[in-house]
């Protein structure tokens, strides 16, 4: 089996599901509605300018798990996919799916978004598995704190090389889908890098080197 890696957000999906989990906490009266609206924004601006402090972020998106038991958690995570996720399906995005998987490719998701925001996620798309930023978890309580190396840029290589070791598999005549020129590392160790509806700086490095570029939403 052949893998086929996707990023989620603003590749799977028409939006960033962790800045969506951001609003739905300001919306539900959760968070400092004004301070954290605020920062949500910065730091998906600063992520899509490439400029993003991941741990900075961590820190402040992980915060709010830890004051919610998973109970809670579970309950606010259903209702933030009927609210904030289901509106921002992509019908291209599950023929993209069904296409490598009429082929027998292994469908992994690797994301830079906490793992408690996106495994629901891709449960619903149906693929594989899913590698993400995990949160700690000490006795059935978020702690606020990420475990192990952040599912971000080189890390996303790093994560995916420990994830390979672990299931047996190799990259060669491996797929990588993008929007992001933050996954420029892990799109330059695939066989067939393709940029999905891509930012400017990914979209010329495709151009440039001649990637394929898909967009799953026209």
């Amino acid at each position: 089996m052949n893998l086929a890696i996707f990023d989620l957000d603003n590749t799977l999906l028409a939006g960033d599901s962790d800045y969506l989990w951001g609003q739905f906490l300001v919306e539900k009266a959760l968070v400092d509605p004004v301070l954290y609206e605020q920062e949500n924004q910065r730091f998906y601006d600063e992520y899509k300018a490439g400029t993003l402090d991941i741990f900075e972020f961590l820190e402040f998106s992980l915060a709010p798990l830890s004051q919610h038991s998973l109970a809670t958690l579970t309950e606010l995570h259903e209702e933030f996919m009927q609210n904030k996720i289901d509106s921002i399906w992509l019908p291209k995005a599950q023929e993209l799916l069904d296409k490598h998987r009429k082929k027998h490719d292994f469908l992994l998701i690797i994301t830079a978004t906490n793992h408690f925001v996106t495994a629901p996620i891709a449960k619903k798309l149906g693929v594989d598995d899913i590698i993400a930023t995990m949160p700690e978890l000490i006795d059935n309580r978020y702690t606020g704190k990420v475990a192990g190396t952040p599912c971000f840029q080189e890390g996303k290589v790093d994560r995916l090389d420990q994830w390979l070791q672990e299931n047996d598999y190799s990259l060669k005549e491996s797929y990588f889908y993008s929007d992001s020129y933050n996954d420029l590392p892990l799109l330059l160790n695939v066989t067939y890098p393709v940029a999905v509806d891509p930012d400017k700086r990914l979209k010329k490095h495709a151009e440039e080197n001649g990637w394929p570029i898909l967009s799953l939403r026209d």
